[in-house]
């Protein structure tokens, strides 16, 4: 049984008049569809915003409404109801105190009465108001220009109008419940805010580092000496159009070095699964042979594996944090990064699941580095975005397991790159491939530092070809600390990368691959790696997933 705890409609107001006042709101001159009016109730000394799916307890949580006494310090109050059992309050005695408004001459007349109009610029928008003073009332459909009288009209920049469609005198308005202690208005808003999508926690300051010390708990599993955090969650049902969100946070707890980290899930739906491999060892991965001699342990689909889904791909600075003691003229470190990536299209390996979740950073430093991971959830109504219903996880080269022995991703040597064949069970329409591609090694002409194509074939024939590469490194500089200062003014940090920075994660591409039949198929990634040199070797991170209708 939902408890409320807002609005308490058994007491009648006392005062002289009352009245309810209707507003509906339009874009662009068109009425926005299936809105919910806002309904003012006022009288000579109070005022309540609300709605009237509030009143009728079937609003859904979050809720909020506001209510302003002139017998009570004039105090605006703000009022929420969380959810079901929660409700918190505010008192506003800023936004009204701040409120100053240009009085113009215009006049016009609003469902019969005399109205004025005045003008004000709040965060670079222009909002106009018309209101009226017959009533002797004050009130409005939000806190801006109560004090001028009833708000009957308020239009910002020209686009959005809020405007009343009816006023009505009634014998009662709702009383409000103020009982709960009030918070710091602060306090309040990020409370509110946060009430409207669900986090889940993944990781909160966990170490990911290269030590046989390293050891598994009961929440947190560990793996290649440490340098793979892996959890076990559970992922609520996600509605379809909803917005899910990676969040991560990063900082040096000993290594000085740009690293590559990955996040990603493990798909369980076939016989094998990469989760075998961190438990016994990368030989009982399926392999990939290209022919170059080399073997590449789970990096492609097979009839009984998926690979790893990525989720988002990003890069350690030069020791944030722990190297800002690094003192140079006129740089300000920072002290954390924050790495945040959009991973709706691909809910359905979400959604109503139990998952492992995991983190890799490649490093070989007894300290490593320092991580909290977050997943948002985000609802909102069915859009013309992420509309997909078929995820296939096909090839993932980074070598999460670098540090137990998983082969780097050299394939591209060969004349036949990186191939998969998939089949498909159904015809998939509006077909495309979430790919990510970075490149590394050497130094000078190392595939890290040199552009290089990337061309993704379909059933033999070119579909997609483009040349990844970050040209806006040198933004991140106040990332990077311990970044090295050369000869010629620059920093490591500042150089050009295939598709990557320290400090940056790296956005998938989407490759529209049409409408595909059911069947077999076969994919096929081609790039043309750079030669050895000495002790170095290029090597490219490439991962892909097929999404579809």
């Amino acid at each position: 049984m939902k408890k409320y705890f807002l609005l308490l409609l058994i007491s009648f107001s006392v005062y002289s008049q009352n009245y309810k006042i209707s507003y509906l709101r339009s874009s662009n001159n068109k009425l926005i569809e299936n809105q919910e009016p806002i309904l003012v109730f006022a009288n000579s000394n109070e005022s309540i915003i609300t709605n009237q799916k509030i009143l009728d307890n079937k609003a859904d949580f979050p809720y909020e409404i506001s209510y302003f006494n002139s017998k009570n310090k004039n105090l605006y109050y703000n009022i929420a109801q969380l959810n079901q059992e929660k409700n918190i309050i505010t008192i506003d005695s800023v936004s009204l105190e701040k409120q100053n408004f240009e009085l113009l001459s215009e006049t016009k007349k609003i469902l019969g009465y005399n109205c004025k109009k005045a003008k004000t610029i709040i965060n670079s928008n222009t909002i106009e108001i018309w209101y009226t003073n017959d009533l002797k009332i004050n009130a409005s459909p939000s806190s801006l220009g109560r004090n001028l009288g009833l708000v009957l009209e308020m239009n910002r920049n020209g686009n959005y109008l809020i405007a009343a469609s009816k006023l009505e005198k009634v014998k009662q308005i709702p009383e409000i419940n103020l009982n709960s202690k009030p918070i710091d208005l602060l306090s309040y808003r990020d409370l509110l805010w946060k009430s409207r999508f669900t986090t889940i926690s993944v990781f909160k300051d966990e170490i990911i580092n290269f030590s046989d010390q390293s050891k598994s708990n009961d929440s947190v599993f560990r793996y290649a000496n440490g340098t793979i955090a892996l959890r076990k969650i559970k992922i609520p049902e996600i509605k379809k159009g909803s917005q899910i969100f990676i969040d991560l946070l990063e900082q040096s707890n000993g290594d000085a070095y740009d690293r590559t980290g990955s996040v990603f899930i493990i798909p369980m739906e076939k016989e094998k699964s990469f989760l075998n491999g961190l438990e016994n060892g990368k030989d009982v991965l399926p392999v990939f042979d290209n022919g170059n001699g080399k073997t590449y342990q789970g990096v492609v689909a097979t009839e009984n594996y998926y690979p790893i889904i990525e989720l988002m791909r990003f890069f350690t600075p030069f020791g944030i944090k722990q190297y800002n003691h690094i003192e140079l003229k006129d740089k300000n470190w920072h002290e954390i990064v924050p790495y945040r990536q959009d991973i709706s299209d691909l809910r359905l390996s979400l959604s109503n699941k139990e998952i492992y979740i995991g983190t890799f950073v490649g490093n070989y430093d007894k300290g490593g580095h320092k991580v909290s991971m977050n997943i948002t959830i985000h609802p909102e109504s069915e859009s013309q975005l992420n509309k997909e219903n078929f995820v296939l996880p096909l090839f993932n080269t980074v070598n999460v397991m670098e540090m137990a022995g998983q082969e780097y991703g050299t394939m591209f040597n060969s004349e036949k790159g990186l191939t998969v064949e998939f089949t498909l069970e159904n015809d998939i329409t509006n077909a495309r491939l979430r790919y990510i591609t970075t490149g590394h090694g050497g130094w000078e002409n190392g595939d890290e530092f040199v552009p290089k194509l990337n061309t993704i074939l379909l059933d033999s024939k070119e579909v997609h070809s483009f040349t990844p590469w970050r040209q806006d490194c040198g933004s991140y500089r106040l990332y990077n600390p311990a970044s090295g200062n050369f000869g010629n003014g620059l920093s490591s940090s500042d150089y050009s990368r295939s598709n990557w920075c320290p400090g940056m994660a790296t956005n998938p591409v989407y490759i529209n691959l049409g409408n595909l039949k059911k069947g077999k198929h076969s994919m096929q990634i081609l790039i043309p790696q750079g030669e050895p040199e000495g002790n170095s070797f290029s090597a490219w991170n490439v991962s892909g997933v097929l999404l579809g209708e």
